[in-house]
């Protein structure tokens, strides 16, 4: 029986690429429902600083779902994990020194493993987590121990334990007040005296909704604090 040398050409492709798919098939289609499951349903995050204890505590890791604040706005009392103000606020962006990165460098910038990577970090790219406490139409007074009043009311806020002190030489919680634009919101950290939020960013403060990348729901570690984040 003559051997077709182009059969076996074509039984050695066919070969190499079943290996080929064997081996990282899974790996490609893993990345990509990681990606898809990370942009459109939830991500894991963590915590990097003390700006929402006690409630939240650094290293502590949350799920933030993205599904609900795609059908509603966000609702005063929800933490939010949202994009950095370096990629939003005119006075910030203003003072970069070169582009702004684009969301897919930015997507790149924050894979893990790459995150890693301390020399491609850019500010602009980080994600902030932050208690909505107003949201748009809403008149708002932040006193100098960083207390609420709403609307004409004072706001009861069981989840924040440390207040700026009423005494003290620098001014960590600068008073002001404020009116919330349609489409917007205003957050502040739990830890109101040690907290970089909306009463600090310099182009006003106020946090749009298309920033927002999602809403903080659970917490899944450490495992003996694993449970619903409560509001």
């Amino acid at each position: 029986m003559k051997h077709n040398h182009s059969d076996s050409s074509k039984e050695s492709k066919n070969c190499w690429w079943y290996s080929f798919f064997d081996t990282w098939g899974p790996i490609s289609l893993t990345i990509l429902l990681y990606i898809g499951i990370r942009h459109f349903i939830a991500e894991a995050r963590y915590i990097p600083s003390g700006s929402m204890l006690p409630g939240l505590k650094v290293n502590d890791r949350l799920i933030v779902e993205k599904l609900s604040l795609r059908q509603r706005s966000p609702l005063r009392g929800e933490i939010v994990v949202f994009n950095s103000p370096y990629s939003f606020d005119k006075k910030l962006i203003a003072d970069r020194t070169k582009q702004l990165p684009s969301k897919f460098q930015c997507s790149l910038i924050t894979f893990p493993l790459i995150s890693w990577i301390p020399t491609l970090s850019d500010r602009a790219c980080d994600a902030y987590i932050k208690r909505i406490v107003a949201v748009g139409g809403d008149r708002l007074l932040i006193n100098g121990k960083g207390e609420i009043v709403l609307n004409g009311r004072s706001i009861n806020e069981p989840y924040v334990m440390n207040f700026c002190p009423s005494k003290s030489k620098f001014n960590l919680c600068p008073p002001m007040t404020s009116t919330v634009p349609k489409g917007h919101v205003f957050v502040l950290g739990d830890n109101r005296a040690n907290s970089w939020d909306s009463r600090f960013w310099p182009g006003g403060g106020f946090l749009p909704h298309n920033e927002i990348i999602g809403k903080a729901s659970w917490r899944f570690w450490p495992i003996n604090r694993l449970g619903k984040l409560n509001y």
